[in-house]
């Protein structure tokens, strides 16, 4: 999947906090993709980077898996097709989540 083009419905736009977890603060958007189910039973979550507006919606290329083991889902990460990052930009883009799990990125 990595390099594709793929569509992030948006339900937690940069600025919003976590549902449940008040404290998790969204520097970035996070959503998910419609019609992917990943091993949670969900459909797929995905971080946004290099939007730096909240958005509904989001068509971007896909640029990094974030693998958790300890934790059944992976989380994609999605730029703009014109833009890179490397490792270290996308685990502290994301750290504001990720650093409570055991993680590795593959890109």
């Amino acid at each position: 999947m990595l390099g594709q083009i793929v569509t992030v419905k948006v339900d937690r736009p940069l600025g919003s906090y976590h549902p449940k977890h008040k404290d998790i603060y969204y520097a970035i958007n996070y959503g998910y993709i419609e019609g992917i189910m990943a091993a949670d039973g969900e459909e797929q979550d995905a971080y946004i980077v290099g939007v730096n507006e909240p958005v509904a919606e989001f068509t971007g290329k896909m640029i990094a898996i974030i693998h958790r083991e300890n934790d059944v889902e992976d989380k994609w990460v999605v730029a703009p097709e014109e833009m890179s990052f490397s490792k270290e930009e996308v685990a502290e883009l994301v750290k504001f989540q990720e650093q409570y799990f055991e993680t590795w990125i593959e890109m």
